[in-house]
């Protein structure tokens, strides 16, 4: 077919004859987007194949020919239209007749007028379709016979030949609603009128949106049909075309499948990896990927080794198979033992550092020791120094040995129960949990019967993962579960290693392969641990599941030891590393410096000032630099 612009191929397009394959003739570019405008495709490029799939009315233009003013309207516009068979009117009955001899129109001639007309049997309204069936004498002279349509009857009417319009011309038939109106051919070249708009005639321009499906273009292409561009229909010689839709792992999870399937990368979300597997750098393009379905159960325990200068991160899967068992918590302050703290669960704990009280004046307050054991009751307020009322811990102070009989039993109870303590927030003690649990737990039971976080060891590895990261560590902390699918997959080489994607985080964009995968000739192996990075793991520690998680701990007390402590830490910290300085004494007892300059010289010089506590470090002000010393 020959090139015709897209607006007049989708008006004479038949909804039933879809899809079509379009290709552009003449291509177009908007300045306001290279791709999209409102949702909608403002950049074609002459050569483009469109697989168009559907047409959707958005709205109709209705022009006036005279004036060329527009109106629009929606597609549930409930007016109806008469076709008008020219573009002009006529002044009495006596010129549209004329007329139509003219163009050789035989009886009958459908025809309105636009005022009101006044005849012996009735009035006419404006735009009231009549028919004009004869030419007659009526009374003496020449009248039209004309036939008025009414719900109720049809009424003959006599009107003179001189009877004033103007007069509009339709065609016959009954007016029709919007969409019909709109299927008529030529439908540029038509005239309409209709009752419920201003003009008496008007032509009718609909806008279309166009889905389309194009090469690489993961979605669903919307043009709006006033797009300027040519196209021509080619749909007869393009059956073997098959268009490329890209598709993301996160869209085949939406949809539900069907799995298996097959596909191949096309492109890799950039930034960062989130885990440190070997499989992360095959992730290439062109490379084949096996999508075997969701995997179960959905959820998963984010994990942080103990014991370690550097901390590792991992994600357990909820099919992980090895065998754990509980290790005590270690607490490095009261506060931490706030945020382990719940309702209904008791919480023991011994002392590992002893805490002195730090000075607070307050009878509720005591000293720990290396070894005291204590039981966590509840968080309150206590009044602490000058004056202001500080956040405590409430804890009884345990015995060390059980009762020997009863009666010992009932004392001891009631020495203990006077024995409670008031621990501050910031006590400097550090404290590890008294448990007494060997039993053996699957990662499942283990998260059903225990809050998190929670810290284990384990102690039997996954037998179905051979390569098990975490058997070595001494301990592991079970910090938070978190639920969100997965998808198995696997990779050309070995199919049936796989391993899981979560599509929210690694969101591959990839295209269906034909064919299907085989069924794999054993079970498939999953791997159920990933070790994360850094980065990806404190992402996931700012999701709102973490919102439950104590915030940092506030800092220690602004005691006098605290204080003294502090002061001898910003004394020495401000030694530069550059200047490593050491004390010598000679034999009259007086000290010396020796620091190495930037020159590598060694230098002496003798105090002015012999400080009273010769350990004492001495500050970075009282040194001169090496120009003065030269300079001497």
């Amino acid at each position: 077919m020959e090139p015709v612009s897209l607006q007049d191929f989708v008006c004479a397009l038949d909804p039933s004859s879809l899809p079509r394959v379009l290709r552009v003739c003449s291509g177009v570019y908007f300045q306001g987007s290279i791709y999209e405008i409102s949702g909608n495709e403002c950049c074609l490029s002459t050569g483009d194949l469109i697989k168009v799939t559907q047409i959707c009315l958005q709205k109709v233009v209705c022009e006036n020919p005279r004036t060329g003013q527009t109106i629009e309207i929606a597609p549930t516009f409930h007016g109806h239209f008469s076709r008008l068979t020219g573009p002009q009117s006529y002044g009495t009955l006596e010129e549209l007749l004329s007329a139509a001899r003219q163009h050789c129109k035989e009886l009958p001639i459908c025809f309105m007028s636009t005022r009101r007309m006044t005849t012996e049997a009735r009035v006419v309204p404006e735009d009231q379709p009549l028919m004009l069936e004869d030419v007659e004498i009526y009374h003496g002279a020449y009248h039209a016979r004309c036939v008025l349509h009414t719900k109720a009857q049809q009424l003959v009417l006599h009107l003179p030949l001189s009877q004033k319009g103007p007069f509009w011309e339709w065609e016959p038939g009954a007016p029709r609603p919007l969409l019909q109106a709109l299927q008529d051919p030529g439908l540029n070249n038509l005239l309409f009128t209709c009752p419920a708009l201003p003009w008496h005639a008007l032509i009718l321009r609909p806008q279309y949106e166009v889905q389309a499906v194009m090469h690489m273009r993961r979605t669903i292409v919307k043009i709006p049909s006033t797009l300027e561009v040519d196209v021509e229909d080619v749909t007869a010689s393009s059956q073997h075309i098959h268009f490329i839709q890209p598709l993301l792992l996160s869209e085949a999870l939406a949809r539900g499948g069907p799995f298996p399937l097959t596909t191949e990368i096309l492109e890799v979300p950039e930034g960062p990896p989130i885990f440190l597997s070997p499989w992360v750098g095959s992730l290439q393009k062109g490379q084949s990927l096996y999508i075997h379905g969701l995997a179960s159960p959905p959820w998963r325990v984010l994990v942080s080794t103990k014991g370690r200068k550097v901390p590792r991160h991992f994600m357990v899967s909820g099919a992980y198979q090895g065998k754990l068992r509980r290790r005590p918590r270690e607490f490095p302050s009261a506060y931490d033992l706030l945020g382990a703290l719940q309702s209904g669960q008791p919480l023991r704990v011994v002392a590992t550092k002893d805490y002195e009280g730090d000075g607070v004046e307050s009878p509720g307050f005591t000293s720990l020791a290396v070894g005291d054991r204590l039981e966590v009751l509840r968080c309150g307020q206590a009044h602490g120094a000058e004056g202001r009322d500080i956040e405590v811990l409430v804890c009884q102070r345990l015995s060390d040995q059980a009762g020997e009989d009863e009666e010992e039993e009932e004392e001891d109870y009631q020495e203990i129960d006077e024995d409670q303590i008031l621990l501050p927030l910031y006590c400097s003690s550090s404290f590890v949990e008294e448990m007494n649990d060997g039993r053996r737990y699957s990662l499942e039971d283990l998260i059903t019967q225990f809050s998190l976080p929670c810290e284990v060891k384990v102690v039997a590895k996954d037998s179905g993962h051979p390569a098990d990261p975490l058997p070595p560590f001494p301990g592991l902390r079970l910090e938070e579960k978190i639920t969100e699918p997965f998808l198995v997959v696997s990779l050309d080489p070995n199919p049936a290693v796989c391993f899981e994607i979560p599509p929210r985080w690694l969101d591959l964009s990839v295209v269906e392969a034909e064919g299907q995968p085989g069924p794999p000739a054993g079970p498939l192996s999953v791997a159920t641990v990933e070790e994360l990075t850094d980065a990806f793991y404190y992402s996931l520690r700012r999701l709102p599941n973490f919102e439950n998680q104590p915030p940092p701990r506030p800092p220690k007390s602004q005691g006098l030891s605290g204080q003294k402590k502090r002061s001898g830490k910003e004394k020495g910290g401000q030694m530069t590393t550059n200047m490593i300085t050491k004390r010598y004494l000679n034999n009259s007892g007086i000290p010396f410096r020796c620091w190495r300059s930037p020159a590598s010289q060694l230098l002496l010089r003798r105090e002015s000032e012999i400080p009273a506590n010769r350990d004492e470090t001495v500050d970075k002000t009282s040194l001169r630099s090496d120009n003065h010393l030269d300079s001497k």
